[in-house]
């Protein structure tokens, strides 16, 4: 007879989001409820227990956790994590350092949440700087991107970790367990680029990963790589062009019906919110911040409970895969294939 696994403990900064805590707390009693989780809320105790009553949330395992200041958007990350360690996200934060969570997920604005994350958890050995990536749009849903918002200016070996993160989380998350790797550049031949991709193209070769070569702009939607690796200054201007396209893409469309009556009726009921999501990182439900000794998830700060729910789901995911012990192995042996 199978032993159930036990639970997984996730900490939640309840008040990061443009919805906290009314979303985030609603989200969290779906989770629990269909999950086998113990989720742990971070913030005013008072306005927690106040949200957690508007629910049948009497018998979940879900508790509160008391924090007596919230980071809003504007501050300095790097000076109100520091300043401010009662914050939810600071709490939230050292109850994975602990041991007490095994997993922390928030809507906290990115910067405080890589901050808090550094100065508590900080970073895998072989990683200089935390990473961020996933999948772009629907019509590649096999095909993650990194790094996309964090590292601008990188060199051959950064890229060299990008992949190994890729291919880490292309196992885990999208289920390939022979991820195929290429580099992002101008051109299919390994001459072609600048100084960084040519060089980076020289460790992945060697790296042992599946390294299939360079790909143009075009493979991120055609799919013909499981994991595009590019520097965060790129990959930045092309997750924003993305999220933006299905959007654009929608209202063309609806506009261009609007003199079809029946049919645009039809169009603009069943169609437009499938339309705007071929371009939307929405479905994703929030990602991992890469590199980080720690499963730290990053909720969209417009998320909406089935989104907090899918994150959450994502963080219970991570931790059950054991994500950050499989991600140091790999890198211990890629490690050993560019020393041979």
């Amino acid at each position: 007879m199978t032993e159930p696994k036990p639970r997984v403990s996730i900490a939640i900064d309840a008040m990061g989001g443009d919805y906290a805590p009314q979303e985030i707390v609603a989200g969290a009693v779906a989770a629990a409820q269909k999950n086998n989780l113990e989720l742990i809320l971070v913030g005013p105790l008072s306005t927690l227990e106040e949200e957690l009553a508007k629910h049948d949330a009497a018998q979940l395992p879900i508790r509160c956790v008391d924090a007596d200041f919230v980071i809003k958007e504007a501050e300095n990350p790097a000076l109100a994590v520091r300043r401010k360690p009662n914050s939810s996200i600071a709490i939230a934060t050292k109850l994975v350092k602990s041991g007490e969570a095994s997993a922390i997920v928030g809507a906290t604005a990115t910067g405080s949440l890589v901050t808090s994350a550094l100065q508590y958890l900080g970073t895998i050995p072989g990683v200089d700087r935390p990473v961020i990536g996933g999948v772009l749009s629907t019509l590649a849903p096999k095909t993650a991107i990194f790094d996309l918002g964090v590292n601008m200016d990188c060199k051959p070996h950064h890229l060299l970790t990008f992949a190994v993160i890729g291919t880490v989380y292309a196992r885990t998350f999208l289920g390939i367990p022979k991820p195929t790797v290429a580099l992002l550049n101008v051109g299919a031949e390994e001459s072609k680029g600048n100084r960084l991709v040519r060089e980076a193209y020289q460790l992945l070769k060697k790296s042992g990963l599946n390294f299939i070569g360079n790909v143009e702009g075009h493979a991120i939607l055609t799919g013909e790589a499981n994991v595009i690796v590019c520097d965060a200054f790129t990959g930045n201007c092309v997750f924003k062009l993305s999220e933006s396209g299905g959007q654009m893409v929608a209202k063309y469309f609806l506009e261009k019906i609007n003199k079809y009556p029946v049919i645009g009726h039809l169009i603009k009921r069943k169609g437009k919110k499938a339309v705007a999501s071929l371009a939307s990182p929405n479905s994703i439900g929030g990602g991992l911040i890469w590199g980080i000794d720690g499963v730290v998830l990053k909720m969209h700060g417009h998320s909406r409970a089935p989104a907090v729910v899918k994150s959450i789901e994502n963080a219970q995911r991570a931790v059950e895969s054991d994500v950050i012990n499989n991600l140091k192995a790999e890198l211990a042996k890629i490690q050993e294939h560019i020393n041979v």
